[in-house]
């Protein structure tokens, strides 16, 4: 018999806020976090903004020598970790630790930490580069740290699936948790890639929005006038626990995962194709994993990116897979808010979601002036909706063509 596996932690580090209050207020209030690139002299590249973290300290989370050891992502997948575990109330002692897992995705990486260990390689050779170099960079590091951090010593992993990193971490984590290979599992992700080569290698691809004058209205999902997405930085990490284990400490529940889906295109390196197939089947396999009919769902959390081509793919995908019940549908993305948390996007847009059947209330797609007439669904434009929630889809679609969604559910005991 396979278990309930249940929510009940969240930590957020976006550009919108350094917690998930903070976040979360900021999404339903239509507060966007997108502004000038700060970070580095950005005035030769084509894109100029971004959705920057502003004002985090890692000296908050960690010592002084710990920090110089790790590059920002880790920093952030500390912070949401931690805030996420105290959330939960899960204490990690002797005895339950081996039942304490972390399983934290990144598309990215250490690329802040990689481009400036190039730099001193290529100013005074080998020997230059910091013996920290590897540990600070590497992805599962995220979940190594903290892990180490939390003395979570159960399953330890991590995903490297593009944008669908934090989206696939979580569903793995809760077959693990279904399978009874641990009690808890603490799962999402982390991504910092603001900076020269990030920016300037999604510059390349024409895949950012280059509206430098107006950062505010530059993320537009589903708008006509959509020009591209705008990167974003953050973790976003939630602690999954199996039903019977959070009651049995008084835990308090936000919901319930009920269906995970996984897919390939098969298609291209960076473009979803035209039919949406992979999308669908991730979506599909989801509801069927959940075994929760399409008209039983009430909200989806999209991916959508702002991009011409994902925007109106997975509208269709969802026009297929919904039928009639899509128009009821309410259809959101906060990527119009945050910018697109590439590796960590599908961690925080489950805590979000999950924030959503909690609470009774959506975030809004903001910045839909214009409505591509391809993309014909309600997709609470500009302002917070409060509506009845029991189920909740959240898709991640990356870059090779991997597709990932979960499924959510209002926790009933």
């Amino acid at each position: 018999m396979t278990r309930r596996v249940v929510v009940t932690g969240i930590g957020m580090v976006t550009a919108i806020g350094l917690d998930t209050d903070s976040t979360w207020q900021g999404l339903l209030a239509g507060k966007s976090g997108i502004g000038p690139i700060t970070r580095f002299d950005a005035s030769e590249f084509p894109t100029r903004i971004a959705g920057e973290v502003k004002d985090f300290d890692p000296l908050n989370f960690v010592d002084r020598k710990s920090a110089r050891k790790m590059d920002r992502f880790i920093a952030y997948a500390i912070a949401a970790g931690e805030e996420a575990f105290a959330h939960s109330g899960l204490e990690s002692t002797l005895e339950n630790r081996h039942r304490i897992g972390v399983l934290i995705g990144s598309g990215i990486g250490g690329f802040e930490t990689i481009e400036r260990e190039h730099e001193k390689f290529l100013k005074g050779g080998p020997r230059k580069i910091s013996p920290f170099f590897i540990p600070a960079s590497i992805i599962n590091e995220a979940a190594g740290q903290v892990s180490i951090r939390l003395g979570a010593a159960g399953p330890n992993s991590a995903t490297c699936t593009a944008c669908a990193a934090g989206c696939h971490a979580i569903g793995d984590s809760f077959k693990i948790i279904q399978r009874g290979d641990a009690d808890a599992m603490v799962a999402g992700g982390s991504e910092y890639a603001i900076t020269p080569m990030g920016v300037g290698g999604f510059s390349a691809l024409r895949a950012l929005s280059t509206r430098n004058d107006e950062p505010e209205r530059a993320s537009r999902p589903f708008d006509l006038d959509r020009d591209g997405f705008v990167v974003g930085d953050g973790a976003g990490i939630v602690v999954l626990e199996a039903l019977e284990h959070a009651l049995d400490r008084g835990a308090t529940i936000y919901a319930e995962v009920l269906g995970y889906g996984m897919s390939g295109d098969a298609y291209h390196i960076t473009l979803p194709p035209e039919d949406g197939k992979g999308a669908l089947q991730a979506m599909a396999t989801a509801l069927a994993d959940a075994d929760v009919a399409p008209e039983e769902v009430d909200y989806v959390n999209a991916h959508g990116t702002s991009t011409q081509p994902n925007d109106r793919i997975e509208t269709a995908a969802i026009k297929e897979l919904f039928g009639e019940h899509a128009s009821s549908l309410a259809v959101s993305s906060t990527k119009s808010l945050t910018g697109h948390l590439l590796g960590a996007a599908g961690g925080l847009e489950a805590g979000i979601s999950v924030l959503s059947l909690f609470s009774g209330m959506v975030p809004p797609t903001i910045n839909l002036e214009t409505p591509d007439p391809d993309c014909d669904l309600d997709y609470v434009p500009n302002q917070a909706r409060k509506m009845e929630v029991r189920h909740v889809l959240s898709n991640s679609f990356g870059f090779g063509g991997t597709n990932a969604a979960l499924l959510f559910k209002r926790f009933e005991e």
